[in-house]
């Protein structure tokens, strides 16, 4: 089992940035991939980045450029750092482990919204 942490969320203006975390408890020892999805309101959850223990890193288009995703395997937290954040950014953003075992964990959400 692995418990998942998210902080980070909130409210911003176009344009200006925010962080999310995730914190990671329980087996971790078994964590292969971390990373982050996201859900808008009647849309489906869509992938935003992953990151792989050794540290290679996957990012939707949409994200590429202005999101980055890294994480600290000692403190086994996961964090993006969003900038240039954009309306349609608004989300529910949740945080995901995949395990070597290939089952997979998600966090509660964090609510980003961004404002004109």
């Amino acid at each position: 089992q692995v418990q998942l942490v998210e902080s980070g969320g909130g409210l911003v203006q176009a344009g200006g940035s925010l962080r999310l975390s995730c914190a990671a408890s329980g087996s971790i020892f078994s964590i292969d991939t971390m990373g982050w999805y996201r859900q808008a309101p009647g849309k489906q959850r869509e992938l935003v980045a992953t990151i792989t223990r050794p540290g290679t890193t996957n990012y939707a288009d949409s994200v590429r450029g202005r999101f980055t995703i890294s994480r600290d395997n000692a403190k086994n937290t996961v964090y993006l750092q969003m900038n240039s954040l954009k309306l349609e950014d608004t989300a529910i953003y949740y945080c995901n482990v995949k395990l070597i075992t290939l089952l997979r964990y998600w966090g509660q959400g964090t609510q980003v919204t961004v404002s004109s």
